[in-house]
Order: C-alpha cells, then structure tokens, then sequence
C-alpha cells in the first residue's frame, strides 16, 4: 500500500510543478523542464504500481531493475547499438534518402517520369515489411547489408515524395523572374527551388529517422549474426530477460530521440528564414 500511496504523491507533485512552470514565461528552461518533469514522474509511478501491485518481472520488470541490467550489459548494449545503428540503420538511411533526392531532382528535370516512378515507389512503399525482410535477407546475407537494404526500401518514398513536392513549392512567377534572368535550370534549381525545397525534404529526413531505426530492428528479426539489436530482443523474450528486452528498448527511444533531434537542428540551422521556424 506504502507504495501506491507514493506513486500518487508523485503523480500530485509532478502535477503540480508542471502547473507551476506552465504559468511562468516562456524560456528554453521551462520548455525543458516540462518534458523532464513528466518522464521522471512517469518512471517513480511505473515503479511504484510494479512493486505495489507485485507484477511479476516477466510481464513488467520495475524501472530500477531494467536500470541495474542495463548498467551490467553495457558491453553487449553497444555492440548491439553498432550493428544495428551504425552499420545497419544508418547506411540505409544515408543510401535511401540519398537515391530519394537524386531521383526527385531527376523527375523534377523530366517531369514525364513522374507518372511511371511514382507509382511505382508508392507500390514499393505499400508493401509489408515483414513479408520484404526476409526476402533481403536472402538476397544480402544475414549481416548488416540486409538491414541497410530494408531500411533503403522504407525510407525511400517518403524522402522521394516529400522532395518532389518541395521542388515544386516555388510559383510560376519566381520561375520566370529567373528566366528573366536568364537562368538555366541548374542555376534556377540551386538559387530557388532547392531552397525553397528544404522544408520539405527536412520533413522527409525527419520521418525517415524512425523508419530507418524500425526497419533495422525488424530486420534482424528474420536472420542476423548473434549481435544486434532486433536479435537480442527477440532471444532475450524467448529467455524470458525481460530486464534485457527493455534495456534494449532504451537504448531504441534514445537512439531514435536523439536522430530526430539532430535532424531537427539542423533544419532549424538550414531553414532560418522559413516561418516555422520563427517565434
């Protein structure tokens, strides 16, 4: 009962904090405090209702000993974190939205093979990732260039889509303010549309950060060498190490957090003059 009784103080101070912080001036330091407040709440109320209710491990470990597990499996942790991060998500991420830009930039060239990749990207796009990964995994081996490939085929077309319809953002008379200037479509690309296109294929960076890290993980779930996130996850609930499915877990959100957030600077850096990113 002890317990139950301190997670809902803690739900009530929490609360009441962020009621507090909500009335104050809007600053950086309130902003962040919000978000930390809540969390941490949520984490003391998640342990509190584990060991106040007596729910066994094996369904929901308590957050103190998904702690201590992580803090003793660093080592496997990180070589999880490289293989399926560094090796897997990442080169994919790098390679599909890479191609997904220069193929928009070629169908905003030629305008007639809109009609013939989009569809075809946006088929690609609909099919299920369960029934694509194991078939890459044939193709590619069960090492990480597998993982790249279904990363590349997830975050292809939202990159593709997102693109095309940036370098499209521009109206007809900033085009022919610059064929006035007698600007070809390389200079018209470089000085308008591709800034003018950034929003947008910031947008598809952004989504394109959780996809990479889901079809990495995925992925390794229908073949991978004896390393790697999705692998761990998957041995680690057949061994009943919960403690361990959830460290991995962690290591997951904060990847993923950390991705969109890093993306999100950059826009913020690149896209200064844009309107959302005022105020």
């Amino acid at each position: 009962m002890g317990w139950i009784v301190f997670g809902f103080a803690a739900w009530l101070l929490g609360w009441r904090a962020n009621v507090w912080l909500a009335r104050l001036p809007k600053s950086r330091a309130t902003s962040l405090a919000v978000p930390v407040i809540f969390g941490v709440t949520l984490v003391i109320i998640w342990e509190c209702l584990v060991r106040g209710f007596d729910i066994s491990p094996v369904l929901l470990p308590p957050p103190s000993v998904i702690a201590l597990r992580f803090a003793a499996s660093t080592s496997i942790l990180w070589q999880d974190f490289v293989q399926t991060v560094l090796k897997g998500a990442l080169s994919g991420y790098i390679l599909g939205c890479g191609g997904a830009f220069l193929t928009a930039v070629v169908i905003d060239r030629f305008p007639f093979l809109q009609r013939g990749l989009l569809p075809v990207g946006n088929f690609v796009a609909a099919l299920p990732i369960v029934g694509m990964a194991p078939i890459l995994v044939m193709w590619f081996g069960f090492d990480w260039q597998s993982k790249a490939a279904v990363v590349v085929v997830m975050v292809f077309f939202p990159m593709l889509v997102n693109t095309v319809e940036g370098l499209q953002a521009t109206d007809k008379m900033q085009r022919d303010l610059m064929r006035t200037y007698a600007a070809g479509y390389g200079k018209t690309l470089l000085k308008l549309r591709l800034p003018a296109a950034m929003p947008f294929i910031f947008n598809g960076l952004k989504i394109s950060t959780t996809l990479a890290l889901i079809g990495a993980i995925v992925a390794e779930f229908f073949g991978s060498p004896i390393k790697g996130m999705g692998f761990r996850i998957s041995t680690s609930v057949g061994q009943l190490a919960l403690d361990l499915v959830w460290a991995e877990i962690v290591v997951a959100a904060v990847v993923g957090s950390a991705f969109y957030g890093g993306v999100s600077l950059l826009e913020k850096a690149v896209t200064f003059w844009h309107p959302s990113q005022r105020g």
